[in-house]
């Protein structure tokens, strides 16, 4: 792993920027209809919308004419139009037409920043950086979105916080405790930590309260009392700037971050379980396993918004603690923690 300069090593992970030369999620595709939508990324308010043939496009949330958000507008064939005065913006971020523009007039040059951004497995991607470099970096995924083996739950994570607090909480297994009737696991112990400078994979040994063997096991989801104990690997890894656990064979997991500044995060939070145990259903028509996957679609979502409301609890306790106190250290013992923050100045310092 790359080494730290000792300004960066010194600095405080709580104050951290981003790393922007990175894909990061800003909306699901669900949230991106036919009215555009306001998101903000580490300081960067940006409008996003679909054009009448339903092709994304990201721009800075920003009408050039009077400094308003162009997010309070309307999409009118490939142009997003300014709620105010009526001004339309092609996906390039050129302006494209006014209304009330004189015969002799030219449009103005005023063009506004545009992002890089994709449409893929549910999500809207969105590339803050450098632009000639987004050709070059591959957005994550989650292969396990259209895979018919895996039954897809979502729930959102709002908290006022730094977003170290969060992947810290993620990476940090020995926080089961909290959770109690909505934890999936039990008993981790730490195995080994596997680094390089764009990941960290932190290896748990754990108990797992589920098994998804049988096809009344997804039963297991909603009634704790046909839960048992038994022993699987339990991996969590931070991809920059990302997140993603396995437990066992059966569940998968991943959470992608969008930082809004240095006390707010939002992320997604995206729970797979696995079907590869029936290899009966697997024979049966594409068109029906397709809607299994869709109808048990957020079969999980109760379970991932209540563990979510007792993470987030915390993680903004945290926030507040350091905001109150910023001079009194943390005594951690977990050391994939160390190696998640030290990741985290790695990048940044890589701007």
């Amino acid at each position: 792993m790359t080494s730290l300069s000792p300004t960066t090593q010194n600095r405080d992970v709580r104050q951290l920027g981003i790393n922007p030369n990175h894909w990061y999620v800003v909306a699901s595709s669900a949230e991106v209809k036919t009215e555009p939508l306001g998101v903000t990324l580490w300081h960067q308010p940006i409008v996003i919308y679909r054009d009448s043939a339903g092709k994304i496009h990201a721009l800075e949330d920003r009408c050039p004419h009077r400094q308003v958000k162009l997010s309070h507008g309307k999409v009118i064939g490939e142009n997003l139009e300014c709620a105010y005065h009526g001004w339309r913006f092609n996906g390039d971020g050129q302006c494209a037409e006014v209304p009330y523009l004189a015969a002799n007039q030219k449009l103005p040059n005023c063009d506004i920043r545009r992002y890089p951004v994709q449409e893929k497995d549910g999500f809207i991607w969105l590339f803050p950086g450098d632009e000639t470099l987004a050709e070059t970096i591959s957005p994550m995924g989650l292969p396990e979105w259209e895979h018919l083996n895996y039954i897809g739950s979502v729930a959102i994570i709002h908290c006022q916080a730094h977003y170290s607090y969060l992947i810290e909480n993620l990476m940090d297994m020995y926080h089961g405790h909290l959770h109690q009737d909505w934890q999936a696991w039990a008993n981790p112990v730490l195995q080994d930590i596997d680094e390089d400078d764009n990941r960290v994979d932190a290896h748990y040994q754990a108990q797992s309260y589920y098994k998804i063997d049988k096809i009344w096991s997804i039963s297991q989801l909603f009634f704790p009392a046909l839960r048992r104990l038994h022993p699987e690997p339990l991996d969590v890894s931070y991809v920059y700037p990302h997140w993603a656990s396995t437990l066992g064979k059966d569940f998968k997991i991943y959470c992608l971050p969008c930082p809004v500044n240095e006390t707010e995060t939002r992320a997604y939070l995206i729970h797979f379980t696995s079907l590869n145990a029936f290899w009966r259903l697997h024979k049966l028509p594409v068109w029906f396993r397709r809607f299994v996957k869709d109808i048990c679609f957020n079969a999980a979502k109760g379970l991932l918004e209540g563990l979510v409301r007792q993470d987030v609890e915390m993680i903004e306790e945290e926030q507040q603690a350091y905001l109150q106190n910023p001079e009194r250290r943390n005594y951690e013992l977990n050391r994939a923690l160390v190696s998640v923050q030290k990741l985290m100045k790695s990048q940044v310092e890589k701007v």
